[in-house]
């Protein structure tokens, strides 16, 4: 249904526009509300965000129906006006188009144009209002889906291609908040929320700073993927910005307990799968990377302690020319038949 404000002074105009559109009244189609000059119309603007058109005279007491057009963007940026007036001398019209009339209708009006113009100008309103939806829709989809993901959707073929995957070489990296967990018990949740999206504030900005993106948030840690070229620097840089970006950070109380935020980190790097994981028939899909690689770097993270930035043998044979490291002793780790031996990232 429209909502249409009609603004004219004389007092049968109401009893008039009543009967020439009652069919479309009783069918809910449009609804009409009246005002008797352009500062009551504003009135009814803020007393009806939902208007989605003006009728308006332009010769009224108070205030005149071209004042009203000049003030409209301030109270509704999203109304559309059509002036219909007896004086329809080119003047008039031009100064109404000029102040953002839609379109103009001159008096004694023919009803059957009255509403075309009107269908014509509710169109218009709801497609902007559809346009700005969108929009909007689209800015919080950004703050819940990776850029990737929105770069695949825009694909033509993205529907028929859900469920395909590919292989790629490329570095994970998870990052842990350490001891967060044990100060939850306490303080307010609405507290511990502001405290963790703070720090991961702080350690998203980094990733996308090297050229990373987030693939998932996991509880208290951060699942992040890095490709293309120098992949793996890329991620040891940023593990090692957050390392001492965080080292500055001050230390609090929580209740009887201090706390001082700290992570631990695991990277690794090589093969892995990318593509939609999940099920297309229940339309809940994940775009991320698996694979053995994946499931190591998230392992090495485990057993980090507080500081420390862990990798495997594999990795460090890639990196010891460009990153100091040192030994870090071999660990059992889950799936793993054979122990890993692993090093730290130091500068």
């Amino acid at each position: 249904m429209a909502k249409i404000l009609v603004v004219d002074d004389e007092a049968d105009l109401e009893i008039l526009v009543k009967q020439k559109f009652r069919k479309k009244i009783r069918e809910n189609i449009y609804e009409f509300i009246f005002a008797q000059n352009g500062e009551e119309a504003l009135q009814k603007v803020k007393e009806h965000p939902d208007l989605d058109i003006i009728l308006s005279d332009i010769n009224m007491p108070v205030m005149d129906g071209l004042t009203l057009l000049s003030r409209l963007p301030e109270a509704n940026a999203m109304l559309k006006a059509v002036v219909v007036s007896a004086y329809g001398d080119m003047q008039n019209i031009r100064t109404a188009m000029n102040r953002g009339a839609f379109d103009f209708v001159c008096k004694p009006v023919d009803f059957d144009d009255l509403d075309l113009t009107m269908e014509k100008t509710i169109n218009h309103v709801k497609e902007m209002q559809a346009t700005l939806r969108a929009i909007k829709e689209n800015n919080i989809l950004k703050m819940y889906v990776d850029e990737n993901v929105l770069k695949f959707m825009s694909h033509k073929e993205f529907e028929s291609s859900l469920m395909k995957n590919e292989a790629i070489q490329a570095t994970v990296m998870f990052v842990d908040v350490c001891g967060f967990t044990s100060i939850t018990e306490h303080i307010p949740a609405n507290t511990v929320v502001n405290l963790l999206n703070g720090l991961f504030d702080k350690i998203v900005k980094e990733i996308i700073a090297q050229g990373g993106h987030v693939d998932k948030f996991m509880g208290d840690a951060v699942m992040a993927v890095f490709r293309g070229d120098y992949h793996l620097d890329r991620a040891i840089d940023t593990a090692l910005a957050l390392k001492l970006q965080l080292a500055d950070e001050e230390e609090f109380s929580v209740g009887e307990k201090n706390f001082k935020p700290q992570i631990s980190i695991g990277i690794n790097s090589g093969d892995m799968v990318s593509g939609n994981i999940g099920s297309s028939s229940l339309r809940r899909l994940d775009y991320t990377v698996i694979g053995d690689v994946v499931n190591l770097a998230q392992r090495l993270q485990s057993v980090a302690v507080a500081g420390q930035i862990v990798i495997t043998e594999d990795v460090y044979e890639k990196v010891k020319e460009s990153f100091k490291c040192r030994p870090n002793g071999e660990f059992i780790l889950k799936n793993k038949i054979k122990p890993v031996n692993t090093y730290e990232v130091v500068e």
